[in-house]
């Protein structure tokens, strides 16, 4: 009991703050991907309070997903029904629930460690630079949008530029207001207050944002906030209007092909998403505690058979949502439950209050966010590493920001890939010199693609030589790497050689 009261002290304010950051994450995807604003909401509830309790991961928070808006936008476009697009989600997660079974989680272990932080510099980056233009009052772009061309045309960065000529002064100055609360709040006097652990930067951050906006209203003064730079939840006047926001999938569509089609896609998409999502969170994860990924896949596709069978969009583990409950102190899945009961309560029982919450408030808390991802050590710490770790950094934070966040990732996997083929290629055989006396040793494993190292080594070796050639280490040795060293051994004589081999007891090396 003294555990829970003692995580509950860092769980219950890293609830309040993951809260106000997914509130608007959802309203916005949702926007973004052409499907009602609630099922957005409906995703998130889901991702909190179903994903939270069947998922072993202590910190990773669910919820629909910036990377599925194209893949949700165009399904519900080609779609017969939005009913249609349920059922899709609700076989997305079945096929999740078959992935995990499969122990297709193995997968996201294949990411090297330079990518997973490019992909949280990137987002962070993203976050920041997708958040400055609502920081100012230019709410064009949808919340959560993570790709490069947006949906009005501009892109990440000319859209900082059109920013320029739609400033709202009200909006900058509880912009402002917001941001410098959140810095002030992660000072040393600050963090040594006993209260501000119980009572997070941003509520203080909404709350002044409305406050400010109701004294411009009150005054009469023209830094008034009009709706569409506030919060604007659905809003139900009785509990039946509030069950009208849910909706159910037609199962009739099963018969539809591409039905099917669009839940394998959800499913792939959606399942590589959570597995770099829990990668992501395990490495900022301050306990350096691991999540159990085949779990992962059961618990997000319990997630999206829930989300899909009453009216919401398709869900994953979400980085940004995860690094604010690392950011906030979380220390248990608690603090992820709380926040999908926040959600709930909030949108059944005080969607108005929560429609006075103006933009610009919460993006001073996401810039924040963001900046706690990107910090600029972690490419100093990659830098001392050598090329191997900063090139694949570096590669992933800019494909991601020019692109997306799979086809960066993508890109990010590939050039990590060439660095890891390079150095196993380089250290796959070795040549030992000692006067006149040369010595070839092999990995545990050398492959077809070392058969041009090989070939080069041997060739270094002058006539009259002694040769000592060790392959007691290996457990496998390629055939096309026998036989060139077979010829070697049978050129020797000719070239005045003495070879002399050290053999694997395995059996199977040849």
């Amino acid at each position: 009991m003294r555990n829970y009261l003692s995580d509950l002290k860092s769980d219950l304010p890293a609830s309040i703050f993951v809260f106000l950051v997914a509130l608007p994450l959802c309203l916005g995807i949702a926007l973004g991907s052409d499907a009602p604003l609630f099922s957005g909401l409906i995703a998130g509830i889901v991702g909190g309070i179903v994903v939270g309790i069947l998922s072993k991961s202590s910190l990773s928070v669910s919820g629909p997903a910036a990377g599925l808006t194209t893949i949700v936008a165009a399904a519900i476009a080609d779609l017969p029904a939005y009913e249609a697009f349920l059922m899709a989600v609700v076989l997305a997660g079945a096929f999740q629930i078959i992935f995990g079974q499969l122990k297709a989680g193995l997968l996201g272990d294949f990411v090297p460690v330079s990518v997973i932080k490019g992909m949280l510099a990137a987002i962070g980056l993203t976050l920041i630079l997708k958040q400055i233009p609502h920081l100012v009052g230019h709410d064009a772009d949808f919340e959560g949008d993570e790709n490069f061309i947006q949906p009005d045309g501009n892109n990440t960065f000319t859209e900082l530029l059109e920013s320029i000529n739609h400033m709202t002064p009200g909006a900058m100055i509880i912009g402002a207001f917001s941001l410098m609360l959140m810095l002030i709040w992660e000072t040393k006097r600050m963090k040594r207050m006993t209260w501000t652990r119980w009572l997070p930067a941003p509520l203080f951050a909404v709350i002044g944002g409305i406050g400010f906006n109701e004294l411009f209203r009150i005054t009469g003064s023209r830094l008034f906030l009009e709706p569409s730079h506030l919060v604007a939840i659905p809003q139900a006047h009785s509990p039946q209007e509030f069950l009208s926001f849910f909706s159910v999938p037609d199962f009739t569509f099963l018969a539809n092909t591409k039905v099917w089609m669009v839940g394998i896609t959800l499913a792939l998409v959606a399942s590589l998403e959570s597995l770099l999502g829990i990668e992501a969170v395990d490495k900022l994860d301050p306990r350096k505690r691991t999540t159990p990924p085949n779990r992962e896949l059961f618990a997000q596709g319990a997630g999206n058979i829930v989300s899909g069978l009453i009216g919401g969009l398709p869900i994953t583990s979400v980085v940004v949502r995860s690094s604010a409950n690392v950011t906030a102190g979380g220390e248990t899945k608690t603090s992820t439950i709380l926040h999908g009961i926040l959600l709930l309560i909030s949108v059944a029982f005080i969607a108005g209050v929560l429609n006075l919450i103006p933009l610009a408030a919460l993006a001073g808390v996401l810039i924040f966010v963001g900046y706690k991802l990107a910090k600029p050590s972690i490419a100093i710490e990659l830098y001392g590493r050598g090329s191997s770790q900063i090139l694949p950094f570096s590669v992933t934070v800019i494909a991601i920001l020019l692109t997306d966040l799979l086809i960066g990732i993508g890109i990010g996997i590939l050039v990590g890939l060439y660095f890891v083929l390079r150095s196993n290629f380089k250290s796959a055989v070795i040549l030992v010199v000692d006067g006149n006396k040369y010595l070839i040793k092999f990995r545990p494993e050398v492959s077809f693609f070392n058969k041009a190292l090989l070939k080069q080594k041997l060739l270094q070796i002058p006539n009259g030589s002694s040769v000592l050639i060790d392959s007691s280490r290996c457990k496998f040795i390629d055939h096309d790497i026998q036989d060139l060293i077979d010829d070697f051994v049978v050129s020797a004589e000719a070239r005045e050689m003495r070879v002399e081999l050290i053999e694997s007891n395995f059996k199977n090396n040849r």
